[in-house]
């Protein structure tokens, strides 16, 4: 089962992020974790597109379909890391995470702005932990 924290001796999380963002998240009785390696913004047949949107929507797909593969959904995520190449697309990443990932479910989240990915066009990575 798990726990979304949000305490009110912390900050409120102000109302734009509360449905993909809380400041903590708790499993108790856990079955079975999965860590997925940080998702990129590659298509399966090994494209990469252009834009930000593009690469981020991408890199979602690709977590949703190690998701399935383990048996879970978005439901199960308990920690998302974004790494992210250029500041100036941190409103983008949330936009797209309020179309994509707004389900009531709100992981913790921690959103890097880095110098540079593995790859020089590569945009934006995502890390995910979820637990069932």
């Amino acid at each position: 089962m798990l726990k979304r924290l949000s305490p009110n001796t912390l900050r409120a999380v102000p109302e734009q992020y509360q449905g993909i963002y809380v400041h903590g998240t708790e499993i108790t009785e856990p079955r079975r974790f999965v860590f997925l390696s940080g998702q990129i913004g590659v298509a399966p047949d090994g494209t990469t597109h252009a834009s930000f949107k593009d690469q981020c929507n991408q890199a979602i797909d690709n977590v949703e379909a190690l998701l399935v593969d383990a048996e879970m959904t978005t439901a199960d995520i308990l920690r998302v890391t974004y790494f992210v190449t250029d500041a100036d697309n941190l409103a983008s990443l949330s936009e797209v995470r309020q179309t994509r990932w707004n389900e009531g479910n709100a992981p913790a989240v921690t959103t890097l702005v880095v110098a540079a990915l593995a790859a020089p066009d590569l945009l934006v990575e995502i890390e995910v932990t979820a637990a069932k």
